[in-house]
């Protein structure tokens, strides 16, 4: 066999390891290429204005209803609030009696206010103070219902009876009905078996149902209760009347900016000029709204101390 020089026998190969370095450094130099042609340099933008700044401002109503109607209610009003009034977003917040509606309301948990008489006059010692009031003042007086074919024909025959009221609290629903029953014969705290039960609705179900003499509410309540079950007004009806104070106040906290109390009361008061706002007022049986001031409320005081004097001790 011949010879053949080393050279023919040996190549002279790049090794593998290398050739893989350099294809992949290649590879990554042209993605990194690729990736830079494509990218946009990131340049920031500037507003000329500032972004707005957007206030929370709660609305606590009493409990005029239960809390699913009230919010049916008044829900729409804070919207149209919130959408008229720039800056603003406003809430309805409701409370689940009256007990924890006062609560709320003295400890300032609300911006805006619409408690009952009694919980207006107590508000101003907790900073708030009165700029309206729902109107129809001839509605707010207690009514005391008893069945149709009950055998009360006098506030003496509920005497070892058992009576439903909303609550201690509730004005006109119970301090008025409970005042009157005592003008007319009756030791309340003794006389009657007093049942507290958490709401208009309420009080007016136990008297269909039987399961009490009377129940006591006002108008608004029973009015629109009975349209929406014509069995109640059938069956009940309205035995005895207060006379009226004024109507459930308008509050406002003392920390609110004067513009915007301005602009909600403004729109408060205006609500039964459009065909929309006489809508929601006719849901709460209510013409309008309108201004009141602290000084509006000075028959309340004189009820309360004639209450406290001569049915039971109250805080006021």
């Amino acid at each position: 066999m011949a010879n053949y020089p080393s050279s023919i026998h040996k190549k002279n190969h790049f090794p593998v390891s290398a050739c893989l370095f350099l294809t992949f450094l290649l590879l990554t130099l042209l993605s990194a290429g690729c990736q830079d042609s494509k990218e946009e340099k990131y340049s920031p933008t500037y507003s000329a204005t500032p972004p707005k700044v957007v206030t929370r401002y709660i609305l606590g109503v009493h409990p005029l209803h239960n809390p699913k109607r009230l919010h049916e209610i008044f829900g729409p009003i804070t919207d149209y609030l919130s959408k008229q009034i720039p800056g603003a977003v406003f809430q309805v917040e409701a409370s689940r009696n009256y007990a924890a509606y006062d609560k709320k309301l003295y400890a300032r948990e609300f911006h805006f206010g619409l408690p009952n008489p009694y919980q207006t006059v107590n508000s101003l010692k907790h900073g708030y103070k009165v700029f309206g009031k729902m109107g129809d003042d001839k509605n707010f007086r207690g009514i005391i219902l008893v069945r149709k074919d009950s055998a009360i024909k006098e506030v003496t025959d509920l005497k070892g009876k058992a009576v439903s009221f909303p609550a201690p609290t509730a004005l006109a629903a119970t301090m008025m009905p409970q005042f009157y029953m005592q003008k007319h014969g009756l030791e309340v705290m003794k006389d009657i078996d007093i049942r507290y039960v958490g709401s208009q609705e309420s009080s007016i179900m136990n008297v269909f149902l039987k399961d009490v003499a009377a129940g006591s509410t006002w108008p608004p309540p029973w009015q629109a209760l009975s349209k929406e079950r014509p069995e109640l007004a059938q069956e009940l009806e309205v035995k005895w009347s207060t006379a009226p104070l004024p109507n459930n106040g308008l509050v406002v906290r003392d920390d609110v900016p004067e513009d915007i109390l301005q602009q909600v009361a403004k729109i408060f008061f205006a609500l039964h000029t459009h065909e929309q706002g006489k809508k929601w007022l006719a849901r709460m049986e209510l013409s309008r709204f309108e201004a009141a001031s602290n000084e509006t409320y000075a028959p309340v005081l004189d009820f309360l101390k004639d209450f406290n004097n001569t049915v039971r001790p109250i805080d006021y």
